[in-house]
């Protein structure tokens, strides 16, 4: 199973940092007795390979090297390998540029890297359907992706930050069938490559008859790419510290 990070965004809303927001210090973890920072998206590392995840793929823009030598080629026991994303073309763009690397059979996970979110085993809640996303309950909908769904837990709508979402559930990690990215990534193409957001590709899917799946799983989930986002990533994992007897 895949993990797909896409990684190549500028930040601005968290710059000046004299590093890729991807490696922004948030906690930290011991090796052995030594306590080190903790670079933010090896949280969702970790949660991917506590949800199966072998291989991962960071989607880097060309000025991220850093990137590759925080990771190197593993971590966790997963390979790690890296694409690059030539201009920032937003969301779809940036994932699509691991197709070349994904068989039809294969399952892979997605998720954001500059975020934090609970449970860890998250991902361990998605079925085998196509499409599934993970959703999370947030206080301010319009600004995430809110997911509409029906009576038996199927997606009829994604509200892409919109300030009249009818619903406080976003998707916050999503997994896909390699065969249903590749059907994805043809209509994107189909479609002048215009969708910068995944939502609005996903709605198109579904008005010529895809499915996508959403489940109410997630606890918490956190943006840690604006100043009051990082101050509640530290927040909450402090308190999940706490509450594992960690802290």
């Amino acid at each position: 199973m895949w993990g797909i990070i896409p990684a190549a965004g500028a930040g601005s809303r968290i710059q000046p940092l004299a590093f890729s927001k991807e490696l922004l210090p948030v906690g930290s973890r011991f090796e052995g007795t030594v306590e080190r920072p903790r670079a933010v998206s090896e949280y969702l590392v970790e949660r991917m390979i506590k949800g199966g995840a072998t291989k991962i793929c960071f989607i880097i823009s060309p000025g991220k090297s850093d990137i590759m030598e925080y990771f190197g080629g593993a971590a966790g026991g997963a390979q790690i390998c890296y694409a690059v994303q030539p201009e920032p073309l937003g969301l779809c763009d940036s994932l699509f540029r691991a197709t070349p690397f994904i068989k039809p059979d294969e399952y892979l996970l997605v998720g954001l890297p500059d975020t934090v979110w609970f449970p860890e085993d998250g991902f361990n809640a998605l079925g085998d359907e196509g499409l599934s996303f993970l959703l999370f309950p947030v206080e301010r909908p319009e600004f995430f992706d809110a997911v509409v769904l029906d009576g038996q837990g199927l997606v009829k709508e994604v509200q892409v930050k919109r300030p009249d979402a009818s619903t406080g559930w976003v998707w916050g990690s999503f997994k896909v069938k390699g065969a249903v990215f590749s059907q994805l990534f043809d209509l994107w193409q189909e479609r002048g490559r215009k969708d910068e957001y995944f939502g609005t590709l996903v709605n198109a899917w579904l008005e010529k008859g895809g499915q996508a799946a959403g489940v109410r799983a997630g606890e918490s989930y956190v943006d840690v790419g604006t100043i009051n986002g990082y101050r509640e990533a530290v927040r909450l994992l402090g308190a999940s510290e706490r509450g594992s007897g960690n802290g």
